[in-house]
């Protein structure tokens, strides 16, 4: 039971990485997406930009494609948190992995 979880773990994990590396590769994307986390709000152009951006990484990554559908917009606060650098730094910190 445990390899299971752990292997699940893993593919998450690679998962999420390889989705920040394409996601890093969009000059402005990361500092927009990550506005709600620094306790900034998005503007209306700022929700045009990111529609704009995540429409273009969809040719890339499956995963984002999500994210374009109608709703989907609603998950961009729970993917700036997945993908936070700062949230995983602090769980490897505390010992947590």
């Amino acid at each position: 039971m445990i390899i299971i979880v752990r292997r699940f773990y893993d593919t998450v994990e690679r998962e999420r990485r390889h989705m920040l590396a394409e996601m890093s590769q969009v000059r402005g994307l990361m500092p927009l997406l990550m506005k709600p986390r620094n306790k900034m709000q998005w503007t209306r152009e700022d929700k045009h930009e990111l529609k704009q951006h995540l429409r273009r990484l969809t040719r890339m990554s499956p995963y984002i494609a999500v994210i374009v559908l109608p709703g989907g917009f609603a998950m961009l606060p729970a993917l700036a948190w997945w993908l936070d650098r700062r949230r995983v730094r602090r769980g490897m910190m505390g010992g947590q992995t």
